[in-house]
């Protein structure tokens, strides 16, 4: 049991490494794009209103991790699912077969993952852009 795990683990890998040289590449820069450009938007909106950084709350405070966590998922659901169709479509053409974990890795890896990333330092940016454009001013709206 723990050989087949381990066998299925390598290929796994394998077959992800091997994504970016294959057909469909694009999507190794369309879905981080895509997550980039979301995130921003989402990391601008959390500054203006007083929210605190997506990642650090995530990881930091239990009582909004959940909730952030479906929030993000939320903002990158359609982003998921192109990335899980791509991903299958590569599989059926070159491997001849579907792995779904396979593809759920490389669709959170490409879009999930980078607006995780980005979101915070997009928020603490817009942050410091409106104290250094109004300064002295304090935010009208509690943070959420």
């Amino acid at each position: 049991m723990l050989a087949e795990a381990g066998e299925a683990l390598s290929r796994m890998w394998e077959h992800i490494l091997a994504r970016p040289d294959g057909p469909l590449s694009f999507r190794f820069i369309l879905q981080p794009a895509m997550a980039a450009l979301l995130a921003i938007g989402d990391g601008i909106k959390d500054a203006r209103t007083g929210r605190s950084p997506y990642f650090w709350t995530v990881l930091h405070d239990r009582e909004k991790r959940v909730a952030r966590l479906e929030e993000g998922l939320a903002a990158t659901a359609r982003i998921l699912v192109l990335g899980l169709a791509m991903d299958m479509i590569y599989q059926v053409w070159v491997l001849g077969k579907v792995y779904p974990t396979e593809a759920a890795v490389v669709a959170i890896g490409l879009a999930f993952l980078p607006y995780a990333l980005i979101r915070g330092p997009v928020e603490r940016i817009a942050k410091w852009w409106q104290r250094r454009a109004h300064p002295g001013e304090t935010h009208l709206q509690k943070p959420l």
